[in-house]
């Protein structure tokens, strides 16, 4: 069975291939990927040797439609899990045209290429989304599947509309879609413009650390390996023109979060873990920064089978040891042009 992975060289996309290919014996993966700033071919390394035969790369844009069309025509896949996206609410924020030309324009093209390649056999295409299409959330409550979609920034709202054109592709033409919303991820691989891969990048050098407005804004977070573990049950017992919220209950404020990975920093680095403030800087606040996400996983649980099996704090402590030991890896991808984005973000 051919399976297309689209943004496989990325961070959520290269674990999911890591445990589709282990997993999965009877798949064979092809890894879609444009190698933008967050693809990186050292994600997806010595997967060519191990699962020989079992694993392709090729470089591709979703948005090129001769490129994706001739995609399958080759492979013939029978499930697309379209993970590729930019996804960096930050950067929506500083060009919001690149998203929409991605999440928007790809997955059209995608899901037409599909449409046409599936015209006379099943096929399942799962749409990879996030919580932010909801919108922010007050002090309680959880998002539902339910929930009415009310994104705040050009990242999220490029998010919604590329769901809402997967599930009007099922309404209309019968393609066989499925849609996960997922809650913030973490773990080995993140490109370091995210919030955790960030602040230890920010430790390591020295620097401090900068958190936006008061750092209490709430995220709830999940390892990327129970997120792949719910993707994987989506493909397999899913149902056609559904949503899937997958979460692991685990809400914590953004200060929080940062103040524990000092913690396990410090100590890793054999010094007194006291003072944390005083490695902090508070930053100001970005445009239409939501407050507050939390996401419900009753259905997930009840329909896929779906439990989260990585303890949060198990998980950072691990993602700390890993970034710690693969520095280069973070300090490769840090790019001249990434140090220029975080200049304008955060300022010199």
């Amino acid at each position: 069975m051919n399976i297309i992975v689209t943004g496989g060289a990325g961070f959520i996309g290269s674990n999911f291939v890591r445990m589709a290919l282990s997993q999965r014996p009877e798949w064979r993966v092809i890894v879609v990927d444009a190698l933008t700033y967050a693809g990186n071919l050292e994600n997806l390394d010595g997967l060519e040797k191990t699962y020989s035969g079992r694993y392709r790369f090729a470089k591709a844009d979703v948005a090129d439609s001769a490129a994706i069309e001739k995609l399958f025509e080759q492979e013939s896949p029978s499930i697309v899990v379209h993970f590729a996206a930019e996804s960096h609410v930050d950067r929506s924020v500083l060009g919001p045209m690149d998203f929409v030309r991605t999440n928007v324009l790809g997955t059209a093209t995608l899901l037409d290429a599909a449409r046409k390649s599936w015209r006379d056999k099943a096929g399942r295409f799962l749409q990879i989304s996030t919580d932010e299409v909801y919108g922010a959330l007050g002090d309680t409550g959880a998002f539902t599947e339910a929930t009415p979609l009310a994104p705040s920034s050009p990242y999220s709202a490029s998010k919604a509309s590329a769901d809402l054109l997967a599930l009007a592709y099922h309404k209309t033409f019968g393609l066989d879609v499925v849609i996960t919303r997922c809650c913030n991820n973490y773990g080995p691989y993140q490109f370091p413009e995210k919030l955790i891969p960030f602040m230890i990048s920010r430790f390591v050098d020295g620097e401090k650390l900068p958190v936006y407005g008061n750092g209490m804004n709430v995220r709830d977070w999940i390892h990327v390996e129970d997120h792949n573990r719910g993707v994987l049950l989506a493909i397999e017992k899913g149902r056609p023109g559904e949503v899937y919220n997958l979460g692991a209950r685990c809400e914590r404020n953004n200060i929080d979060i940062v103040r524990s990975l000092l913690k396990l920093l410090l100590t890793a680095k054999g010094k007194p873990a006291v003072d944390l403030d005083s490695h902090i800087t508070f930053v100001k606040d970005r445009p239409g920064h939501d407050w507050r996400y939390a996401i419900d996983p009753s259905k997930a649980e009840r329909e896929l089978g779906f439990r989260p099996e990585v303890r949060f704090e198990e998980g950072l402590a691990k993602t700390v040891q890993w970034y710690l030991e693969n520095e280069k890896w973070w300090r490769d991808v840090q790019s001249g042009a990434y140090r220029d984005y975080v200049s304008k973000v955060y300022g010199a």
